[in-house]
């Protein structure tokens, strides 16, 4: 198990980011570019976000614990938040996922907007989350 100390290797990071990239380049459709926008978002919102790549190739972004995993289905691509039921959702971004109790997502459809700053303050909150009570 990985202490909250344990950093990831640059080159680590570097080839998880690389993954990210592939992955984004093969969805030649809505889903690669809409991917590609919530990813601008998260590393926007918070610069120190770690990428990872976990679970035989899901995107993972992470800040003292993971923030949100971006998965692409056929039809939505699904950003779940691991501790989204602790989170504020003032706007209702959150449409799926919503029954379990710790977990939250955000299914995109194709053509649908991205509330760029309500998913930017659900970042920062999901940080805050992850950082509250440990030792800097």
């Amino acid at each position: 198990m990985r202490k909250a100390s344990d950093k990831t290797s640059g080159a680590a990071a570097a080839s998880a980011s690389a993954q990210i990239d592939a992955r984004i380049a093969e969805l030649t459709d809505w889903r690669g570019a809409a991917l590609a926008k919530v990813r601008a978002i998260i590393r926007q919102t918070d610069p120190e976000v770690e990428e990872t790549w976990k679970w035989r190739g899901v995107p993972v972004w992470e800040h003292a614990g993971i923030i949100c995993t971006g998965e692409p289905y056929k039809g939505a691509v699904k950003l779940t938040f691991a501790r989204g039921a602790s989170l504020p959702d003032p706007t209702g971004l959150f449409n799926a996922s919503l029954d379990g109790n710790m977990r939250r997502a955000i299914d995109i459809h194709e053509g649908e907007a991205i509330d760029e700053a309500a998913l930017a303050a659900l970042i920062r909150a999901a940080v805050a989350l992850n950082t509250a009570g440990k030792k800097t």
